[in-house]
């Protein structure tokens, strides 16, 4: 893929397989199971994720999975639903984002819901995504950041085979206002890949 293509001109599957995953770009009518995942898992997920504060309707659900849709076509965030492939139960999310299409840097972001966590879903997910990324997008870096209170984020990343970038000082709100530190998480071109 040439490096200098306008990334809306950019052509790649929307979806793809692991062993036990079909992962995919949202597409409408994804709102409910989303919905569904974020009313089971909104406990576990708070204390990490803006967006579970408030439990989000059922519309908001599918506003944000459309809007999603949009920003994947654009190539401006690449939101990616988690499904198992054999059941096709909503598993999670995933997706890359704060994409540099110029130096082809992408930063991987996942929740999985409560009932899935422990499985080894979301490490295949990144695994996946990674290999995605460097595939059909030419990454040259691919980041994973988390608060380094967040050890379950953190593991994902490490299984995965990231490289521990550093510690960047409380340079994040935590959502109960506390400032902490976040983990900053590589694979670079040219050495993990």
């Amino acid at each position: 893929m040439p490096e200098s293509q306008a990334p809306i001109l950019l052509d790649f599957p929307e979806s793809f397989e692991t062993q036990r995953l079909l992962i995919r770009a949202p597409l409408w009518g994804d709102g409910a199971s989303m919905h569904e995942a974020l009313v089971e898992s909104q406990e576990l997920l708070k204390p990490w994720m803006p967006f579970a504060q408030t439990l989000q309707s059922l519309e908001e659900s599918e506003k944000f999975t459309r809007e999603a849709r949009l920003e994947f076509l654009k190539r401006i965030e690449m939101h990616l639903r988690i499904f198992d492939k054999v059941s096709g139960r909503f598993i999670g999310c995933t997706g890359l984002h704060n994409i540099n299409w110029d130096i082809r840097n992408f930063e991987i972001g996942y929740w999985i819901r409560s009932s899935c966590a422990g499985k080894g879903y979301m490490t295949e997910a990144v695994n996946g995504v990674t290999d995605f990324a460097i595939r059909e997008l030419a990454a040259n870096r691919i980041e994973i950041r988390c608060s380094a209170l967040n050890l379950k984020s953190a593991a994902v990343a490490e299984r995965a085979g990231y490289t521990l970038d550093g510690i960047l000082r409380r340079n994040r709100r935590a959502m109960n206002g506390e400032l902490h530190d976040s983990k900053v998480y590589a694979k670079v071109r040219g050495t993990e890949f």
